[in-house]
């Protein structure tokens, strides 16, 4: 297969960045969209030029680290699908194909195809940590569960902060991972000590950093690699309000899903 490459470069995030192109030849419909970066990399090394600098690591749609903007939208058009599972027989033979970074201004180029996300893991760490007693593993079925409430909680769980959501909302809105987040923890019995100030910091934070308000566009759940669902973000602005109005901060006052 022949493709026409076209990548965004930029070389530092005071750069100005522009789209590049490469063509690219007799490639493996096999190969994964990452596979193909690693082969034009090897390509540009050879020639004596710098590689396209971009993101991995399990390559499995795990890890969330891959994102990248394919043809306009985060992690290309098929659904369900990381960038790292997309694979070069999802494309039409000729096409031309633009490669550019997750374009949100809390996600600032780092370089090439590189967003710093930390402000995800900035989110993530305002939340805190659960109350749980040490020692043995207790017995499994000390705190049951409802069949639903762990379905739920997993649908939340899901969740690999990948930043699509973000990438995809013309707001720049990050509430369907914070709503992920808070919910997961939310559901489950361990989760309940925290739940009302978790959510409290963690709205907080968003806010803090910069993301913008959800005005129910839809675009973060249909490019959302996992399908987490609007709900989640629902359940947050209840948490979230319950801990403004009714739960003390810091209080540590929990209550049922």
């Amino acid at each position: 297969m022949n493709f026409t490459l076209r990548i965004w470069r930029q070389k530092g995030p005071a750069s100005p960045g522009d789209l590049v192109t490469y063509p690219m030849k007799d490639v493996s419909p096999d190969m994964s969209l990452l596979e193909m970066l690693d082969g034009l990399n090897e390509r540009l090394i050879a020639e004596g030029q710098e590689p396209i600098a971009f993101e991995s690591d399990c390559r499995e749609g795990i890890c969330g680290v891959c994102g990248l903007t394919i043809n306009g939208i985060p992690h290309g058009r098929r659904r369900s699908t990381t960038t790292c599972q997309l694979h070069m027989r999802m494309f039409e033979d000729g096409e031309e194909i633009t490669i550019e970074p997750f374009r949100a201004g809390c996600f600032p180029v780092v370089k090439d195809l590189v967003v710093d996300r930390r402000a995800f893991d900035r989110i993530i760490a305002s939340g805190g940590f659960i109350s749980a007693s040490t020692g043995s593993a207790p017995e499994a079925n000390s705190l049951p569960v409802s069949k639903k409430m762990s379905d739920r909680a997993m649908d939340a769980a899901q969740c690999i902060g990948c930043g699509a959501c973000v990438a995809s909302c013309p707001n720049g809105s990050a509430m369907l991972f914070v709503g992920a987040k808070i919910s997961h923890l939310g559901l489950l019995p361990q989760g309940q000590p925290e739940r009302y100030d978790r959510a409290r910091k963690m709205v907080a934070q968003m806010d803090r950093e910069g993301f913008g308000a959800c005005t129910n566009t839809g675009e973060c759940e249909a490019v959302c690699p996992k399908d987490i669902s609007l709900e989640f973000i629902a359940r947050m602005f209840r948490d979230y309000l319950r801990s403004v109005f009714v739960e003390r901060p810091e209080s540590g006052a929990g209550g049922g899903p």
